[in-house]
């Protein structure tokens, strides 16, 4: 047995010696709050106007900050079809719309596309299609609190979560958007995963709503994962543009999926 590790280990020395070993794709996941105030999560932030002539100013310096990167692939919130999940809206962009439209992936996906002249733009979000399972059923969570009589447990967790909301809305006249996508990539902000795993406490017994809520949301994510390891090539650096509450979860599949690793955005975004 010694002998075959010690082969093995051999191989891989002489590969990498030799140049065969792949280089690493880089993925930074940039957490993101939604600009254009969709309202469709749980807990939503409401954005300032992104339009002002401020902001506009600052997130300039944001794709400027981050295109020292060398973002070779920008992939973004947005459902497109397979298998080159092409976003084709990226295909009219020409600079003009930023000063009409307010989402991010327009903001600071399709900014930062151009900044580093790149002509493609990858959308990789995931929804659930015919026969395919709700990813986030939180309504199954709730009906299994009531009738376990957990509502006041419940109802602590997602004023906790509220709180950080309220949080970032009250620091918005005071911060830059370079500042405020800081937040938005903090594991105790804006990316804090753990009102997921919190939500295991609400299971009794063989009734587990929160165990499938957590793994359903875990496969959404690797779904996207996924997707993104469809348009990529060993040597690629990543820009990955999503929802804060996704950051955690696509940043793990990075750091444990072989040829992969992660890039943190905040040494850029502090620029």
């Amino acid at each position: 047995m010694r002998a075959l590790v010690g082969l093995i280990c051999g191989l891989l020395i002489a590969a990498e010696a030799c140049g065969d070993v792949a280089p690493p794709v880089q993925v930074m996941v940039l957490g993101t709050y939604h600009m254009d105030n969709p309202g469709l999560d749980l807990h939503n932030a409401k954005a300032d106007d992104v339009l002002t002539r401020k902001r506009q100013a600052e997130l300039a310096a944001v794709a400027e900050a981050l295109a020292a990167c060398k973002p070779t692939v920008i992939a973004i919130e947005r459902v497109t079809p397979a298998p080159a999940y092409e976003d084709a809206t990226f295909r009219e962009f020409d600079g003009s719309q930023l000063a009409s439209r307010r989402d991010e992936r327009v903001q600071v996906g399709y900014r930062l596309a151009r900044v580093a002249g790149l002509k493609t733009v990858h959308g990789i979000y995931e929804q659930p299609g015919p026969g395919e399972p709700d990813y986030f059923p939180f309504e199954r969570v709730q009906a299994g609190v009531q009738r376990h009589g957990e509502d006041a447990a419940l109802a602590a967790m997602m004023s906790r979560t509220g709180q950080l909301i309220a949080d970032f809305e009250r620091v918005q006249a005071n911060s830059t958007v370079a500042e405020l996508l800081i937040d938005a990539n903090d594991p105790h902000t804006l990316a804090d995963p753990s009102m997921y795993y919190e939500m295991l406490a609400f299971d009794a017994g063989e009734d587990q709503p929160g165990a499938e809520l957590l793994g359903y949301w875990f496969m959404r994510n690797a779904k996207i994962f996924a997707k993104l390891m469809d348009v990529v090539e060993p040597g690629d650096r990543v820009v990955v543009l999503f929802g804060g509450g996704h950051k955690h979860w696509l940043e793990h599949l990075a750091r444990n999926t072989p040829g992969f690793e992660v890039v943190d955005p905040v040494p850029y975004l502090r620029r």
